[in-house]
């Protein structure tokens, strides 16, 4: 495992091409592309026999292809006998369906910890999972980075007066409290409810003191914008005097864009864990990059130091 291997498949090259110059390595060579049958094809074009090999994915939009481009690669990858294989999965899609919540439903979750674990996975690098628990879905080592620092900075160089920092929901609550300590600000909770399995969501109460404050919330991912657009509507109707907002992961699906674009939040500022596709920018979106945090992560794994101190 003296040499360090970095491959990608089709859902985010810019993120594997941007973690390899800070590693000053060469993206490894593979050709990842689907027949007109729709069948994924896989070939690695150089020698991994026993190498540290890393495989970035996120699972994100096209989710499917997404993670069966990844499955086929690590398969790949152990066939060619590679020393040791890492999936660095910056968004873990399918993370939010993490428990049995209704009769006869799947924790898909677990499902796609079980795949990529039988498909030749050793270890998993992921960023900001939905819910802690689902680390222990798998039975292979998981090193799950944050990117609290990466936001706490952003917004520190602002320079926000009266700051409170808001839990878009309990379940983000101790998120949101590390980057409140890092800001030395104040915590307030939002409390809502999703509406059965639709994607709407209904901000019910303000816990904590918004009036005449400026409001930053905290969420893992943005999705549709709904809930982001409930929590701001609710937040300036309690008294904030203006609201950003912060996510790491910019799924951004359907009428997001214009959800937001409409909103009156100030700025919304993710992380580059998924791409942020071509004409889905805007003067309100700001993408921080996560190649110098996923580079270093890589670099410790495959150096045996540890990843805990780089949060320290």
């Amino acid at each position: 495992m003296n040499e360090l291997k970095v491959f990608t498949g089709n859902a985010h090259p810019a993120l594997a091409k941007a973690v390899c110059d800070y590693l000053r390595i060469p993206v490894g060579k593979s050709e990842v592309f689907e027949f007109s049958n729709e069948n994924t094809f896989v070939r690695i074009l150089e020698n991994v026999r026993q190498r540290d090999v890393f495989v970035i994915q996120p699972i994100c939009r096209p989710v499917n292809t997404s993670i069966i481009e990844l499955l086929i690669m690590l398969d790949a990858l152990r066939r060619a006998s590679a020393g040791r294989i890492t999936a660095v999965v910056p968004y873990y899609g399918y993370g939010r369906t993490d428990k049995k919540d209704q009769p006869r439903v799947p924790i898909t979750a677990r499902l796609v910890a079980d795949l990529l674990t039988t498909s030749g996975a050793n270890r998993i690098l992921t960023v900001d999972l939905h819910a802690p628990q689902i680390q222990g879905f798998f039975t292979i080592p998981v090193d799950e980075l944050t990117a609290e620092t990466l936001l706490s900075q952003h917004f520190r160089s602002k320079q926000l007066e009266d700051l409170v920092v808001v839990a878009t929901d309990i379940g983000i609550s101790k998120r949101a409290r590390d980057i409140a300590a890092n800001l030395g600000a104040s915590l307030a909770i939002i409390e809502k409810r999703r509406l059965g399995n639709s994607e709407a969501a209904e901000a019910l109460n303000v816990i904590g003191e918004v009036a005449g404050r400026t409001a930053l919330t905290v969420d893992d991912e943005i999705d549709t914008a709904g809930s982001l657009v409930a929590v701001v509507d609710t937040l300036l109707a309690k008294g904030a005097r203006e609201v950003y907002a912060c996510a790491t992961h910019p799924v951004l699906s359907g009428e997001s864009i214009e959800r937001i674009r409409s909103c009156p939040v100030k700025e919304v500022v993710v992380t580059d864990t998924i791409p942020v596709r071509d004409g889905k920018a805007l003067d309100k979106v700001t993408v921080l990059s996560m190649s110098s945090l996923l580079g270093e992560a890589i670099h410790r794994i495959h150096t045996g130091l540890s990843i805990g101190a780089m949060f320290e």
